[in-house]
């Protein structure tokens, strides 16, 4: 069982950066596709980025040219680095991660989330 915890939410003011990190622990055959989705209040959750084990990276169009999603592979590790925060960036920010489990069946794994609030 593979699972994933984030770190490094908080609060800033509009404008500001943050880096949120996920790291994913536990036993798979393979760690897939891994990246951010976020749930604003009273919204459904939306997909913000995603990266595959090459580095390939996606991005959703109100994040384009501010967000950053990294990945080391090595630690299981990826990242988001958020810059140019704006106030309709408050949401909690969760991980997830596509993973092949030993018996080569396919599981989408999800985080606790991590609340981002940016002020305006």
């Amino acid at each position: 069982q593979v699972r994933v915890v984030e770190s490094g939410g908080g609060l800033v003011q509009a404008g500001g950066s943050l880096r949120l990190s996920c790291k994913a622990s536990g036993i798979a055959f393979s760690i897939n596709e891994m990246g951010w989705y976020r749930q604003a209040p009273g919204s459904q959750r939306e997909w913000v980025a995603t990266i595959n084990p090459s580095g390939d990276a996606r991005y959703a169009d109100s994040v384009k040219g501010r967000f950053t999603i990294s990945r080391d592979n090595a630690k299981y590790i990826i990242s988001l680095d958020m810059v140019s925060l704006k106030p309709e960036d408050t949401a909690v920010y969760y991980c997830n991660a596509q993973t092949t489990d030993l018996r080569r069946s396919e599981k989408t794994v999800w985080g606790q989330g991590t609340q981002v609030t940016v002020s305006s």
